[in-house]
């Protein structure tokens, strides 16, 4: 063999450490046999089933590792793609599973508590990410995935699958347009029953399945003090957000869009409670979040209690209960479902309605393709604000304290569409049994927000909350 001269060496080295620096999805490109996308999921003991069957449904993109801390559900879904003949990897740990530079993508659907470290360490790793909402545990850590997205610039798409919706996308171009005229409120609806999750007296065993020191992660590693380890970990603050955070975040990020806010609200304040049932959850299954918006207020509403005690169906407000209201100078439009709304003119006439899906998982897969932010219906950075609103609403509860129903009412009286609310509230709590002289409600404490900071004005105890103290290693990093 010939001997390299010197000029070659170096040319070969330049070229060789060129290719080495590239990003983890650059050099995955470069080895890539196709143009497939390789996509991992990560958390499928709920949610996370729809997002293998979704990706694997789309042409031109592959489901080629999967990633749980249960080994049992890890395995069960392993078990479909080896009868299916499909290859597949499998991890427990998500850091091993980043490290594999054969994937170009991943999707989680984890519990809350993971979700922003897991998205930043993809990004870190060169991978696009598709995250669950809500995309973060708190405000500071949302903002952090938006920052890692824009840095490694990768594409990170938001779980809020309304903003891919054709009947909501044009439901919300007639009220941006004009159709109803001004807006004058966002009403957000999360009616949704949420039976007791029961009461331990002993701290419950981790199924054996499960290395917990993984599910645990960022959240502090302690005893299991209710009966069931997966999905009640939303009703818990260390893991969840309660049901502002899990199914009412698709609401409040359909009233942010209406309102086209893009930015926290300057004033928020909450009320609510866990009422009706004892039990380990420590999140509110009522409550009503006030976002005071200058243009127009942001109301929320839940209810986790049945329409009457009697019964095991939720009420409905104007027709919804996972829903939206919007309430306009000429009309009103209800939003009744992810994909439909009916636009009414002020005398209750029906005048228009929108129905029509689409494909949320697809519009990720055509923004990983074409590498613009701009096609994403849900970048990360709407994600984050919406998801914030729920945090902020919550802080708001969490710094307040218990007090009778005149009390409240005193100090919400001011503000006629919160004291409406309240209102509302109080005759459910009461068609549900609920003596509110012995439990009372959680009259949460007036927060003032700087929007361009994301931090709480004079308030010390609000601010702590906009974060949390992470468990190493797993920690969010302040500089991503």
């Amino acid at each position: 063999m010939t001997p390299l001269t010197q000029r070659q060496f170096l040319r070969t080295s330049v070229l060789a450490a060129s290719t080495l620096a590239l990003p983890a999805r650059s050099w995955a490109r470069v080895i890539g046999a196709n143009d497939d996308i390789r996509m991992a999921v990560v958390g499928f003991n709920g949610q996370g089933k729809s997002h293998i069957e979704e990706f694997r449904k789309l042409p031109g993109v592959r489901v080629v590792a999967l990633c749980d801390v249960d080994k049992d559900v890890l395995e069960k879904e392993a078990a479909k793609f080896r009868e299916r003949n499909e290859p597949v990897e499998t991890y427990t740990d998500i850091r091993k599973l980043l490290e594999n530079t054969r994937i170009d993508a991943i999707s989680t659907a984890t519990p809350n508590h993971w979700h922003a470290l897991i998205a930043i360490w993809a990004c870190q790793a060169g991978k696009d990410v598709y995250v669950e909402k809500p995309v973060s545990h708190n405000v500071w850590e949302g903002r952090q995935i938006v920052e890692a997205a824009r840095k490694y610039k990768q594409i990170v798409q938001t779980g809020t699958q309304s903003r891919s919706n054709e009947g909501m996308r044009a439901a919300m171009k007639f009220l941006h347009d004009g159709g109803l005229g001004k807006i004058n409120l966002a009403r957000g609806l999360c009616y949704k029953r949420r039976k007791s999750i029961g009461k331990v007296e002993r701290p419950t065993p981790v199924p054996g399945s499960i290395d917990y020191d993984l599910w645990c992660g960022p959240a502090p590693k302690t005893e299991l003090k209710r009966a069931k380890l997966h999905y009640d970990w939303h009703w818990v603050w260390p893991t969840g957000s309660g049901d502002l955070g899990n199914q009412g975040i698709h609401q409040m990020d359909l009233a942010r869009w209406a309102l086209r806010v893009d930015h926290l609200a300057p004033r928020t304040w909450s009320l609510g409670g866990r009422l009706g049932y004892l039990d380990d959850g420590t999140t509110p299954n009522s409550q009503v979040i006030f976002h005071d918006y200058p243009g127009a207020p942001l109301i929320f509403e839940v209810r986790g209690l049945p329409e009457f005690s009697a019964s095991d169906k939720v009420g409905k407000y104007r027709g919804a209960d996972v829903g939206l209201v919007i309430d306009c100078a000429n009309g009103y439009m209800v939003m009744p479902s992810y994909a439909s709304a009916l636009a009414y003119d002020n005398k209750g006439s029906l005048i228009k309605k929108f129905n029509e899906n689409g494909n949320h998982h697809a519009n990720f897969i055509k923004a990983v393709r074409s590498r613009k932010i701009s096609d994403l219906n849900a970048d990360i950075l709407e994600g984050h604000l919406s998801s914030a609103l729920c945090h902020t609403g919550n802080i708001s509860y969490r710094l307040g304290a218990k007090a009778a129903p005149g009390k409240i009412l005193e100090q919400v009286k001011a503000h006629p569409q919160f004291a409406e609310a309240y209102g509302r509230l109080i005759e459910h709590l009461a068609v549900n049994s609920v003596d509110l002289n012995s439990e009372q409600v959680t009259l949460g404490m007036v927060l003032e927000m700087n929007p361009k900071t994301e931090r709480f004005k004079n308030n010390a105890a609000a601010n702590e909350m906009l974060t949390r103290d992470y468990r190493a290693p797993f920690v969010v990093p302040a500089k991503v």
